[in-house]
């Protein structure tokens, strides 16, 4: 691959939990692969230009997510290429077990914070997904997840790196709610992923994909 193939070549590393993987989907497209498909789409873009990497790990908390990150991007980054990362983490910390959540909030911001600083320093430009709200938990669960979120797009906030908030509106979402609840309790299908989807495209994926001059190059204007 030659200097001018780098450059356009992009790179997305998914990290994140069972949301991310797409557990639940019958159609095993997750809301990766909706939002990846979606933005190629009509586009002249060859498939060795783009690559998507899904790193999602069910019942994976931040923790779980940050001691893994290193070696599991470190694999997939490619110097000279537009390397990007997508996390979304938080719906297993805010799980409670024995009494407690699984990964206390403070200590899920400061996950995170590690997660965007170390993408940077290996050259991963970060956006963050909000964490999806598990409807059989009940309404404990989404008070903590809604106020780690929260957290979450503050953390984003101050390092200036993009965030797209989803966590209210799958809550209110009957699609993702009945879907869940007919399944496990937490994942839904298709038609719940696809929502998730499309919350992750109105939110600025697309914007940000094309703030680097190699996605122009590639007619995403």
């Amino acid at each position: 691959m030659n200097k001018d193939m780098d450059d356009r070549t992009l790179r997305i590393v998914f990290l994140g939990d069972s949301f991310t993987q797409g557990v639940g989907d019958p159609e095993y497209r997750g809301w990766v692969g909706r939002v990846m498909a979606d933005c190629w789409a009509g586009f002249a873009v060859g498939p060795d230009e783009v690559t998507a990497f899904n790193l999602g790990v069910r019942r994976n908390t931040s923790a779980d997510v940050l001691a893994r990150f290193r070696d599991e991007t470190a694999a997939r980054v490619l110097p000279g290429a537009d390397n990007r990362l997508v996390l979304s983490v938080g719906s297993n910390d805010a799980v409670e077990e024995d009494g407690r959540p699984r990964v206390a909030p403070e200590e899920c911001l400061a996950n995170v914070a590690a997660l965007l600083d170390g993408a940077r320093e290996r050259g991963l430009a970060p956006l963050v997904v909000g964490p999806p709200p598990v409807a059989g938990a009940g309404a404990p669960h989404l008070e903590r997840l809604l106020a780690l979120a929260d957290g979450i797009a503050g953390t984003c906030a101050g390092r200036g790196v993009p965030f797209i908030d989803v966590t209210r509106e799958l809550a209110a979402d009957r699609v993702w709610t009945a879907e869940a609840l007919a399944g496990d309790g937490a994942h839904p299908g298709a038609a719940g992923y696809r929502r998730l989807a499309d919350l992750v495209l109105r939110g600025g994926f697309r914007d940000w994909l094309t703030v680097h001059h190699s996605i122009a190059g590639m007619g995403l204007t």
